[in-house]
């Protein structure tokens, strides 16, 4: 059994790995938020409400998530897109199917900080577009959006709303852990690419 565990984690942990930092970052990122949706009904049964049902669609975003490393490989300008418009999708999704009172738009701050840290100097028109495209997200109009698939009580938004902070100051704190731990890594990848640019 110990031994299928550290085959599994060594698997993973390969599958995550990549020369270039910002990737490897953003690699662990999107498969720590893999390893979590499937939790997000039980913290809102736990948390908020028996009514699970309309979580479930967390899990369409699974999929564009996990494919992060494997499009890493083969280029990472679009393993890093991909990461962000999986999250930035998977919150306006939320956002549609719980409606503006549950507060889930908060994820988009990740995604902003994700926005203006995983780019590169030279790369600094898609930080910035990723970046309004966050904001964006986070001003489109209640009525364009229109009602939420549950209507929960005054109490559980309130509940629901607590949970979703949490957990997108959870993503924001591993976000700046990860970029902190190898922010010296990070200075030189820039300086590198910016010297085979010029």
């Amino acid at each position: 059994m110990m031994v299928r565990l550290r085959q599994g984690t060594a698997a993973i942990a390969g599958y995550a790995a990549h020369p270039d930092p910002r990737a490897a970052i953003a690699n662990a990122i999107a498969l720590v938020i893999v390893s979590n949706q499937p939790f997000y009904p039980l913290y809102l049964y736990w948390a908020v409400s028996p009514v699970i049902s309309p979580s479930y669609v967390t899990f369409l975003s699974t999929p564009f998530f996990a494919a992060v490393p494997a499009a890493m490989r083969r280029n990472s300008l679009i393993g890093r897109a991909l990461l962000l418009l999986a999250g930035i999708g998977n919150t306006l999704l939320c956002r549609v199917t719980f409606g503006p009172a549950s507060g889930v738009e908060v994820f988009l701050f990740p995604c902003l900080m994700l926005a203006l840290l995983l780019f590169r100097r030279s790369e600094r028109a898609l930080a910035l577009g990723f970046a309004a495209l966050a904001i964006i997200s986070y001003l489109l109009p209640a009525a364009l959006l229109g009602a939420p698939v549950h209507l929960y009580e005054p109490g559980e938004y309130a509940a629901l709303q607590r949970l979703n902070f949490l957990s997108a100051a959870s993503l924001t704190v591993l976000i700046g852990w990860l970029f902190v731990g190898s922010l010296d890594t990070n200075s030189r990848a820039d300086e590198t690419e910016g010297k085979r640019e010029t």
